[in-house]
């Protein structure tokens, strides 16, 4: 069955980019035909509490209405006889620490030629792009406001978000800001496509309402910590199903962090596609070469399968990716591969994702 997959941008449709998978691309992946699309919802109500926590809803909402803001972002646009002119497009995004640093998405942020953050005070500020990570789509942006206005929330540890925990999403879908919406964690470890085609692993996936216009807003524990930015939904109908997505906090902490420090973020590069093998061999077959590609520098072909990489079973395209987005570009590993049901091993120096 086709499925659509959809970024969370109000506004503009320039920022509700289609993010079909298809085939895998150039990294240690192979994703099944698909796209996906992203949306929001508000919820009202009292201070309920779905199951137990530190909180209820109502109490993380408010702890967190300062934290979370609105996103406005202003792109080129051509207009109807082609002149040039400026579209606008919202999404939302929580503030990550007291420098003015505020977390959002890649996707939420791209093309801006200039970035306005609204607060639940009401108050708007100029803010600019520090730099973006297109392969986990998360972007840093600087709001220039006083530091009572910056209240950072906390990001907790998205290695201990179990399936069943409450959940509470705060964003602006459709620019309603500071909508609030609540449910539970659905899965774990989902994969979703990365604005530059890669994979996005180890994705929160939630039944908390997400619409256009929550892209870069939090995805909040019963603690009121941060565990997800949401980021994406599945819908055949373009609206909410309540399957959305969340990049992990772990991931968000880690990549912000090199954003700020540095700029940019540089992820270790295979550069393979692969798919399930046939039969009952354990690992996972390679669908394409890139070339000029690490992979294509060493020897491997279409068709080997990969069965470990530094001795550690592959059995899945996540895994894959997982072993190389552990690694640092540069890094040597040991890939064991089948050729023809021969068994065969290759040291491959691992490259930079290109962008």
């Amino acid at each position: 069955m086709n499925r659509s997959i959809t970024k969370i941008g109000a506004g503009a449709a320039a920022l509700a980019l289609a993010a079909g998978t298809g085939a895998a691309t150039s990294a240690a992946l192979s994703d099944s035909d698909r796209t996906t699309a992203v949306r929001e919802v508000t919820v009202t109500g009292g201070a309920t509490a779905v199951s137990a926590g530190t909180l209820t809803i109502g109490q993380v909402a408010e702890r967190a209405r300062a934290s979370v803001v609105e996103i406005t972002v202003t792109t080129p646009a051509a207009g109807p006889m082609g002149e040039s002119g400026t579209a606008e497009a919202q999404g939302s995004g929580f503030v990550y620490d007291t420098s003015g640093h505020v977390v959002t998405n890649a996707h939420v942020v791209e093309g801006a030629e200039s970035v306005r953050v609204t607060f639940s005070s009401g108050r708007t500020y100029d803010a600019t792009v520090v730099a973006t990570d297109a392969s986990t789509d998360l972007a840093v942006v600087k709001v220039d406001a006083p530091s009572s206005a910056l209240v950072p929330l906390q990001l907790g540890d998205s290695s201990e978000v179990a399936v069943g925990d409450a959940v509470v999403a705060i964003g602006s879908p459709f620019g309603l800001e500071n909508s609030v919406t609540a449910g539970i964690v659905s899965a774990l470890g989902r994969s979703m496509e990365a604005p530059n085609g890669f994979t996005i692993n180890g994705s929160i996936q939630t039944d908390a309402a997400i619409n256009h216009g929550n892209s870069g807003g939090p995805l909040l524990d019963l603690a009121g910590e941060v565990i997800g930015v949401n980021a994406q939904i599945e819908s055949e109908s373009g609206g909410n199903d309540g399957v959305g997505f969340a990049i992990p906090s772990n991931t968000v902490g880690s990549i912000a962090k090199q954003l700020i420090a540095d700029g940019s973020v540089q992820h270790a590069y295979l550069g393979v596609s692969v798919t399930e093998p046939s039969g009952d061999t354990v690992g996972v077959q390679v669908a394409g070469v890139r070339s000029g590609s690490p992979a294509a520098d060493t020897g491997l072909e279409v068709g080997d399968v990969i069965t470990a990489v530094d001795g550690h079973t592959v059995s899945t395209a996540s895994a894959l990716q997982t072993a190389i987005d552990g690694k640092q570009p540069g890094d040597r590993v040991i890939v064991d591969y089948l050729r023809n049901g021969a068994h065969r091993t290759v040291a491959v120096t691992l490259g930079t994702r290109p962008s």
